[in-house]
């Protein structure tokens, strides 16, 4: 079998040893590809991606000759297949390094999730290791790898930082040291890593060495930037000169207060933000934040009375703020690191279920860290939670927020999926839901079941139709998509608050786990993919 490395520069390797590649239009069109796995991808977007936007009059036959020579290169073990409008490489996943990456940061965020610090660590020290250098290293020039590989780079930041969290709830303080002067000095931006240095030094007994790494990131900071260190490094630096006792090593911290942030820009929105979000703040280490914001000039005096009045008596400890803005993703975004939010509940944008994803949303869903969850839909008098699962990276994020408002409720979670077709020989997705409810039960005791439904959205309507609330992933390929023929579907015809799901970058406590399968809804078609249900590897 073959695999393929793409967390440096890209590398195929065979039974009998690596394959030597062909030149740069050979190699693109691999990453092309590989970062496409399992989808088909166009003729015209895999012109578009190696002659950068200018495709000559013979790009469709050029593309036809690569296509043909990389088969002759990769050899009877590669799967090129021809599928309307273009090709798909098909393979299992597991056998792409980026791929047990992911795999292995999510099975990390499942072992911090139950409180095994220790093995969380040495699952991310395996996932880090697969990294020989910068992402498609000797293509990262092309336009077409820019994006992926930032995104790339961005989920190696992300678990790299939650490693050190670990060693350092863990007692390694003197052990990262050394690793941490090197990430200050070569992201002197980041501040996350600034913060755990000085951590690392106050705890080691170099209080001094832990403040010098405060200025000199503040002086960094003015100089490239004109900005001060955000509001954590202060608190930070003023917690260590007076030396307060919350700095002291405790393995909880790693597993500390995180919040669920639901912002509104409607009064009538907060009351049922809040009743969905709180239920996720009443678990163990987390809060709830309960914002609002208005437009530049807007009242916010007013806005964060009506924040405070949205809180009830018997409400969880909630915080609440109130702001102005005229970039709510930007704020969004700012807000994360600052108050380690790992979920957000933002309203759906009006004519959300017409199916367009409106720019600021794409733009909050593309830089969140943290998971998003859109909510349409009215308030209901159903019951248990719905989640149609597909096995998307976006369809585990909504099962893990469903699992935990299922297990608050003390209530079932459905996991809804299609019947099998006989006809065609493809295959009901019990499999996969029976996966899935084995995952999401290792988080808590939640008792799950699952439905299978015929592949419409008559079907699909019919059967959330008695749900309290209903949450489902966003389309993997929703920049190109939209929300897509389902969730329309879904969000028209609910009865129910619905949560649509974007996955952010930072790892989640879910995930396939290496050579798990996936299968996509037949209805779910759009202008330029093939999606038929069927099991195939991810």
């Amino acid at each position: 079998m073959l695999d393929f490395r793409i967390l440096g520069p890209l590398e195929a390797k065979g039974e009998d040893g690596p394959i030597q590649l062909g030149g740069p239009k050979q190699r693109a069109t691999l990453a092309i590809l590989l970062l496409n796995a399992n989808r088909v991808v166009p003729v015209d977007e895999i012109a578009e991606a190696l002659y950068a936007g200018a495709p000559p009059a013979t790009a469709v036959t050029q593309v036809q000759r690569q296509i043909s020579e990389l088969r002759k290169t990769l050899g009877a073990d590669a799967s090129i297949e021809t599928q309307a409008p273009g090709y798909m490489l098909r393979f299992d996943a597991s056998r792409l390094d980026l791929a047990r990456f992911e795999a292995l940061t999510h099975e990390a965020g499942g072992a911090q999730a139950r409180g095994d610090l220790a093995t969380a660590a040495a699952l991310l020290r395996e996932a880090l290791a697969l990294w020989r250098g910068e992402p498609l290293a000797d293509l990262a020039y092309e336009p077409f790898a820019q994006a992926p590989v930032a995104r790339i780079g961005e989920l190696r930041l992300a678990a790299l930082e939650q490693r050190l969290a670990l060693d350092l709830a863990l007692g390694e303080h003197r052990t990262i040291v050394s690793e941490l002067e090197e990430l200050v000095a070569e992201h002197p931006l980041h501040e996350p890593f600034a913060a755990q240095l000085m951590l690392a030094y106050y705890r080691a007994g170099r209080q001094g060495d832990a403040l010098e790494v405060f200025r000199r990131a503040r002086a960094t900071l003015v100089a490239e930037l004109g900005l001060d260190p955000t509001p954590t490094l202060r608190r930070l630096e003023q917690a260590i000169l007076r030396q307060e006792p919350e700095l002291e090593l405790e393995a909880r911290r790693a597993n500390g207060l995180h919040a669920v942030l639901a912002v509104a820009t409607t009064d009538a929105a907060l009351q049922p933000l809040r009743a969905l979000a709180e239920p996720l703040a009443r678990r163990p280490g987390r809060e709830l934040i309960l914002a609002r914001a208005v437009p530049i000039g807007g009242d916010v005096t007013a806005a964060a009375e009506a924040a405070n009045a949205a809180r009830t008596p018997e409400s969880s400890p909630t915080r609440t703020a109130a702001f102005a803005t005229d970039d709510l993703p930007a704020e969004i975004v700012r807000l994360t690191p600052l108050y380690e939010i790992e979920l957000v509940l933002v309203e759906a944008p009006p004519n959300f279920a017409e199916g367009g994803i409106p720019t600021q949303l794409a733009s909050l869903f593309e830089r969140s860290t943290a998971d998003i969850a859109v909510v349409g839909g009215v308030p209901s008098g159903g019951t248990g939670v719905y989640v149609p699962f597909g096995g998307g990276k976006h369809d585990w994020a909504a099962a893990e927020i469903g699992a935990a408002m299922a297990q608050e409720a003390g209530t079932r979670l459905t996991l809804v999926g299609t019947k099998a077709d006989p006809a065609s020989g493809r295959r009901d997705a019990s499999r996969l839901l029976a996966d899935a409810a084995l995952a999401v039960q290792q988080l808590g005791a939640v008792e799950t079941v699952p439905l299978l439904v015929d592949p419409s959205e008559e079907a699909l309507s019919a059967a959330l139709g008695n749900a309290a609330v209903v949450l489902t992933g966003l389309a993997e390929h929703w920049p190109r998509s939209g929300l897509g023929p389902v969730r329309q579907a879904i969000l028209r015809s609910a009865r129910a608050p619905v949560l649509i799901v974007h996955r952010g970058l930072r790892p989640g406590s879910l995930a396939p786990r290496e050579g798990a399968t996936r299968f996509t809804w037949s209805i779910e078609e759009s202008p330029g993919y093939s999606q038929a249900v069927s099991f195939a590897p991810m």
